[in-house]
């Protein structure tokens, strides 16, 4: 089963996604910023959340967290919860 870890940032709107993904491009800290401004309780640790299975997420998110490029901010993903930054820190099959 494969697994992974990664850090995201949860926020309300596709445009506040899109600037904080500018700021983390432009060398901001993403877990500065998910402190700041991520709507998740996982934004108090920097917005990691540890290791999980592929299908624990949401389905919009574990595409992107299977798929995507390792560290690299991926996003907005939008989920029912909101909308998403992403960064895959880790990845085994």
């Amino acid at each position: 089963m494969p697994k992974a870890t990664a850090r995201h940032i949860l926020v309300e709107s596709e445009e506040q996604c899109q600037d904080l993904k500018k700021q983390i491009e432009g060398g901001a800290d993403f877990g500065k910023i998910a402190q700041e401004h991520s709507k998740c309780p996982s934004g108090r640790s920097g917005g990691d959340l540890g290791e999980f299975s592929q299908g624990q997420m949401v389905p919009e998110f574990d595409k992107v967290v299977f798929s995507g490029e390792l560290n690299k901010v991926h996003g907005p993903v939008k989920t029912q919860f909101g909308y998403h930054l992403l960064e895959i820190t880790s990845r085994s099959d």
